[in-house]
């Protein structure tokens, strides 16, 4: 599968990114969602992501502090990685601060990711600043101006905010890039809520995160319920792991093995394929991994052509787990 363009920005991206919200190493957002992981281990699971021809990899400040940012450019650097070769992109945290504060902490994003440019500066939140919406946006393109970073996205924007977004750097001759949201299978709240009509009428890219429901369309969890029991409470709850959710969704996961075994693919690389083509360009998705195979698994899905039967298949049987 070719590469796309991120909004109307001529930046290129792999349709499938890998996400770095596992690296943040010893903190309290990591720590509630996810076990640490070694350096050694993250260079592994990146080296596995760049041979399967993943090329933009997304991080943030608040992911530890920085700690991410730094462990995906030792990471890339061990990998022989060149500035140029990727597109990064890294959000900045508004919970508590105000939009001066975009441009107070940008030169610490562009020395955790140095060498690295920042291809992609996104507000990571649509709550949480002390300043509005305008007023952050007029920040970031001010950053743009200055040639700190290549382009604007937001993160967790509902329509309207997009719409405001888009229309302030309008006035500055600059493209809303992206707007990061949850999208799966199991969520498919962009086709109801504006979101995705606003999207393809501006020109937005979408990213989807958790585009597996945090694993859940592994189906891992149907085939052994004990794992549920084994996940941090905040990851359980954040992704609606309960018995009726479960209950629910076994025909689809029953249609993602089933279309795989017929692709020679998994469920989840099936399920990242639905994602990536059933929107058209529209949507790229932002995959985690924990694990080398994990990001080999998300790459290779890449490479999965689904037919537009298959694919009308698996939107029926979202439908029904979703209703």
């Amino acid at each position: 599968m070719t590469d796309r363009e991120l909004g109307r920005t001529g930046i290129r991206v792999s349709p499938i990114g890998l996400g770095t919200m596992q690296f943040a190493g010893p903190s309290r957002i990591s720590s509630s969602m996810y076990p640490a992981i070694p350096q050694a281990q993250i260079d592994l699971i990146i080296q596995a992501a760049l041979d399967g021809g993943i090329a933009s990899f997304d991080t943030a400040q608040m992911y530890g502090n920085g700690h991410a940012e730094r462990s995906l450019v030792s990471a890339l650097t061990s990998a022989g990685v060149q500035p140029g070769d990727v597109t990064v992109a890294t959000k900045w945290n508004p919970l508590g601060r105000t939009a001066h504060n975009i441009e107070e902490t940008i030169g610490d994003r562009i020395s955790a990711l140095s060498p690295f440019p920042i291809g992609l500066h996104m507000i990571h939140l649509n709550f949480g600043s002390l300043s509005t919406v305008s007023a952050q946006i007029n920040a970031m393109a001010r950053l743009v101006e200055t040639d700190k970073i290549g382009s604007v996205g937001v993160s967790g924007f509902s329509a309207r905010q997009m719409e405001i977004s888009h229309r302030v750097l309008q006035e500055h001759g600059i493209p809303l890039a992206t707007n990061q949201v949850q999208i799966n299978l199991l969520n498919r709240k962009i086709e109801t809520n504006g979101v995705l009509d606003t999207a393809r009428r501006l020109g937005i890219t979408l990213e989807a995160f958790s585009p597996l429901r945090s694993g859940m369309l592994t189906g891992k969890f149907h085939d052994d319920r004990s794992l549920v029991g084994k996940m941090t409470p905040l990851r359980r709850a954040l992704n609606g792991f309960s018995k009726k959710r479960l209950d629910r969704s076994v025909p689809l996961i029953g249609g993602l093995k089933e279309i795989g075994a017929a692709h020679s693919a998994t469920a989840s690389q099936i399920a990242l394929a639905w994602l990536i083509t059933y929107y058209g360009d529209t949507v790229v998705a932002i995959a985690g991994a924990t694990k080398p195979h994990h990001a080999e698994e998300a790459a290779a899905a890449m490479g999965v052509a689904l037919s537009q039967d298959e694919l009308q298949r698996l939107d029926e049987l979202s439908t029904s787990a979703n209703g």
